[in-house]
Order: C-alpha cells, then sequence, then structure tokens
C-alpha cells in the first residue's frame, strides 16, 4: 500500500520559512520589496555609525536594469520572443484599444473640470491622482529589476563572521535587553532572499573595521533550504583610503514607480528623527532618461548624537520557567540573594534578603 506524502515528517529551516512567509518581514510585493529593502540596509547603517558614537554617513543608490542588462550579467543569452502572447506583459490588441480609449476619456474629462474649476482645483487633482494609479497599475505588470546599494562609515564587521551576519536568518549581534531598531537582524537577510528568490544574484558586501589595514569582500548567497551562507567569492582588498564601515550591492525585483513617493518619504522622515545624520540618494533609470534622475543630498543639521542606550536587566514580571533556569545555567552569583539583586531590575539587595526570608518560612 502507497504510504500517503503528508504523513512524512518534514522541518523547514528559518531561511526556508521566512522565503515561503516574507509578508511578515514587509516583503509582500515587489515594490514593497524594494522599499523595505531600503529601509532595512538604511536602518542597519545607522545602528552600525551609532554604535561607535560616530555621526552617520549613508549613500543610498537604485539604479534601474533593464532585462536584457540583467541577463547579460547572469551570463543567460537574450534571446528574441516566439510567441509573445505566452509573456506576462503582452497586451493584446484588445486591451490596447480599450488602453487608448480610456487614456483619451480621461484626457477630455480632465480638460472639462480644468475649464470648470481651474488647474489647481480640488477636482483636478483628485482626477490626476486616478489616472496616475491607472497608469501604475498597468507599469506594475511588468517586472522590473534594480541594482541597491547602501553605504556607510559605521562599525564594519569581522572578516570571518560575515558570511554568518549576513548569510544566516536569526544570526545577528543585537540580541539582549536593548533598544534598538532590529533585534533578530532579520530585514538585511529578507533583501538577500528576496534577491535570490527574484533574480538569483548573490550580494556584494564590502567591509572595513575601524583602523583596520584591508577591506573585506564576499560575494555570498544563502542556501534557504540549509540556513546557510552560500560564499562564492572573498577576499581581502588594500585599505589605502583608511575607510571603515560597510556597503551592501543586491539585484532585486522590484517597483520604483509605484513606491517611489513612499522611498522618499521615509528618507526625508529618517533625516527629520535624525538630525545628525548626512545622507545621499541617488535614482537612475535604465535608460538614462536625465528627467527621472534622483540626486538628493540631506544635510546634518545637528553635531549631537543622543546616548547610546544600555543594556538592561530582566524586569521580575517579564519572567517565565524557561528564562529562569537558563539565567541560573549562566550567572556568576553563588547565593540565591545575590541572584537575584544582580540579575533583575527593580530588585535591590534588601529586598532580595526579604523575598529569599519568605522562602524560608
Amino acid at each position: 500500500m502507497k504510504k500517503a506524502a503528508s504523513s512524512r515528517l518534514q522541518q523547514k529551516s528559518p531561511a526556508e520559512f521566512f522565503a515561503e512567509n516574507k509578508n511578515i518581514a514587509g516583503f509582500d510585493n515587489p515594490g514593497k520589496c524594494l522599499y523595505t529593502t531600503v529601509r532595512e540596509l538604511v536602518e542597519n547603517s545607522l545602528d552600525a555609525a551609532e554604535s561607535i558614537g560616530l555621526l552617520p554617513d549613508i549613500d543610498i543608490e537604485i539604479t534601474e536594469i533593464a532585462q536584457t542588462d540583467l541577463n547579460d550579467i547572469r551570463g543567460v543569452v537574450n534571446l528574441s520572443r516566439v510567441d509573445e502572447a505566452l509573456y506576462q506583459d503582452f497586451e493584446t490588441d484588445g486591451d490596447r484599444k480599450k488602453r487608448e480609449a480610456r487614456d483619451a476619456r480621461n484626457e477630455e474629462a480632465l480638460k472639462k473640470l480644468i475649464a470648470k474649476g481651474g488647474e489647481d482645483s480640488a477636482a483636478v487633482a483628485a482626477k490626476r491622482k486616478e489616472i496616475t494609479k491607472q497608469q501604475l497599475d498597468t507599469a506594475h505588470k511588468s517586472k522590473q529589476f534594480y541594482r541597491v546599494m547602501v553605504r556607510d562609515n559605521g562599525a564594519g564587521m569581522r572578516h570571518e563572521d560575515i558570511p554568518d551576519m549576513l548569510g544566516r536568518v536569526l544570526s545577528g549581534t543585537k540580541f539582549g535587553v536593548r533598544q534598538t531598531r532590529g533585534k533578530f537582524g532579520l530585514g538585511a537577510k529578507m533583501a538577500l532572499i528576496w534577491s535570490k528568490m527574484s533574480t538569483g544574484m548573490p550580494v556584494d558586501i564590502l567591509s572595513a573595521r575601524p583602523r583596520q589595514s584591508f577591506m573585506s569582500f564576499y560575494k555570498l548567497d544563502i542556501d534557504i533550504h540549509k540556513n546557510q551562507p552560500n560564499v562564492h567569492e572573498v577576499k581581502k582588498l588594500p585599505n589605502t583610503g583608511n575607510w571603515q564601515g560597510a556597503q551592501l550591492t543586491l539585484v532585486i525585483a522590484g517597483q520604483w514607480q509605484h513606491y517611489r513617493t513612499r522611498i522618499l518619504k521615509y528618507l526625508r522622515q529618517i533625516a527629520v528623527i535624525t538630525p545628525y545624520l548626512r545622507s545621499t540618494f541617488k535614482y537612475a533609470a535604465a535608460n538614462g532618461d536625465a528627467a527621472s534622475a534622483i540626486d538628493i543630498t540631506f544635510k546634518r543639521r545637528s553635531d549631537k548624537m543622543p546616548p547610546l542606550p544600555s543594556e538592561v536587566k530582566y524586569h521580575p514580571s517579564s519572567m517565565d520557567l524557561e528564562l529562569t533556569k537558563r539565567l541560573v545555567a549562566v550567572t556568576k552569583c553563588s547565593t540565591l540573594v545575590s541572584f537575584l539583586s544582580k540579575e533583575f531590575s527593580c530588585i535591590s539587595n534588601p529586598l532580595a534578603e526579604r523575598l529569599v526570608g519568605g522562602l524560608r518560612s
């Protein structure tokens, strides 16, 4: 009798789980994936500079890549389409006529609204917003690719730690009871996972620690099924300019038209809430269109940084049996009184003695 496939015991790695449930980390669709990738890499860069008390300098670049150029990078031969109707971006004659008729109706309606209420009326603004949304919905059907580069002047990463820091999900340096922008290091790894899922391209990593004589270069991706880094290339480059920080470059599928406003709004907001940040942002279209290019510099408005958050102890109300057993296993305290007063917040030595006295009675 044939054994049912569902009866087989299966396991999933953390990377495989998040790849299948990427919406948990904010990677819902190509547009949001582009936005979340930029956001996660920028916030990692902020943490890297703030962790060593250095005023952060961050450079962000998004470059659109045509499908043919991406194929050249991947070593794939560009072939002409034999049957256009098999492709997602194919537009039938009927669809084209409907689109042209809709555009004509929109243009006529816009002219009437301008003639009636003027160029700056609310009705004209609403109609233009509606037309833009229709155009974006049409553009959203076509897949677009982008090279995203984020460079900072932060603490950098130890040469031997880079594969695990970026190629293994739930591996990071922020575990602990401390206020940080992230805790599990999931965002950057999700960007790598999305890069592999959407383009198959590895990420390029350049990093140097303060006063380090060399720069670490890695080209790697994540083995999603094993949750392990897959290193394609590694080398140490001379750091003649005494640079420090990290630079990540990856190629992903995205949708700039849909999320352009959101990305720019985020960069403006982060410039407001971190006035000690200096950042630049550049965008370049695949066709080299100068009109759609963006080059912005957010200047530093303050040289004062907030103090670094310190690691705190566990509050007694947050404890459970498993966490208590874990703390007991690693503590250096030899008595219960010292354990309670030194491993927990809000428990002074007199209070710890009262608690232990209550246990004895």
